[in-house]
């Protein structure tokens, strides 16, 4: 499975969760997974639970980013879309934060709205302003 897939994947399974708050995240993995016959795929995995481990600390910096729209207020795809860039950018070292800005906008591009692609850019693109240096943009 390619990132881009699996990226698309992750995207799918957070969606779901945020409906199903109720189950286990562990849960909702295995029996999506096993329905959608994903492959057990490393970043798929470590996407979703990352995802879900970081999710006060994602969701704060979405919300300190995106200009007086708390995370809540946000459509359910934009606020997934979000999710998962803002942990690319955080916990994953091996992605460029250019590249993580541009596959979410992929995202928006096939699941929201045409008037979300803005606000999802401009989010992440201050977001990655306060990157350290170390993480290549």
């Amino acid at each position: 499975m390619t990132r881009k897939n699996a990226r698309k994947a992750a995207f799918e399974l957070l969606f779901e969760s945020g409906f199903r708050s109720d189950e286990k995240a562990l849960d909702i993995f295995d029996v999506s997974a096993e329905n959608r016959e994903l492959e057990n795929d490393t970043y798929l995995r470590s996407v979703f639970f990352g995802v879900i481990e970081h999710l006060e600390d994602i969701d704060a910096t979405i919300g300190k980013h995106s200009r007086g729209w708390k995370p809540e207020r946000i459509s359910r795809v934009s606020r997934t879309v979000l999710r998962i860039a803002v942990y690319e950018m955080l916990y994953v070292d091996d992605i460029p934060a250019r590249v993580s800005i541009n596959e979410a906008l992929d995202l928006c591009r096939e699941f929201d709205e045409d008037k979300a692609r803005p606000f999802v850019n401009g989010v992440l693109n201050a977001v990655m302003e306060t990157l350290p240096e170390s993480k290549e943009r």
